[in-house]
């Protein structure tokens, strides 16, 4: 049986006498276990190049779990493990278009935009009078997360997150 494993760490290291290894943290792309190996730099790994392709974003099926994906040109549609977006699955929004890395016709892994624009559902309003606009509160967006904005973000506005750190980009 095949494995089929993406690098997600690693770290390059010499032990003494011992020479040097290479500490690698692997994902299992169908099932999303990670498992930590050890290999020593003389060692031999199969390498294998994936295709990048991009896909607009359709919908997320409830009973699988999966995200649902169609490819612009042909209009297929790919159904994607939601553990393969990692914790940014939760800015996905329609017609997105996201890159996904293929190996055999079959998803590796996928990533989002790194800047998505989302609404500002609830955030505390700052009261006239009151002593100065605080420079950052917490607020909630349209996707339930939690993040932190400056002082004059409010409810119902648009703003750009940067979906690595999860953290205000700017006012869209």
């Amino acid at each position: 049986m095949l494995l089929r494993e993406e690098v997600v760490k690693a770290q390059h290291s010499t032990q003494g006498r011992g020479g040097a290894i290479v500490q690698v943290e692997l994902r299992d792309v169908d099932s999303g276990t990670k498992v930590n190996e050890r290999f020593r730099t003389d060692e031999a790994v199969e390498r294998v190049f994936a295709a990048e392709k991009t896909f607009t974003y359709l919908y997320t099926d409830d009973e699988s779990g999966n995200i649902v994906l169609m490819e612009p040109d042909t209009y297929a549609q790919v159904d994607v493990p939601k553990h393969l977006f990692g914790d940014s699955y939760v800015y996905l929004q329609d017609d997105m278009k996201v890159s996904v890395q293929m190996y055999d016709e079959r998803p590796m892994s996928a990533s989002i935009p790194t800047r998505v624009t989302c609404t500002i559902s609830e955030a505390p309003v700052h009261v006239k009078g009151a002593s100065v606009t605080p420079q950052y509160k917490k607020a909630v967006l349209d996707n339930g997360l939690s993040i932190m904005v400056p002082g004059h973000i409010l409810p119902g506005d648009k703003i750009i997150v940067n979906t690595t750190d999860n953290s205000y980009a700017s006012k869209a």
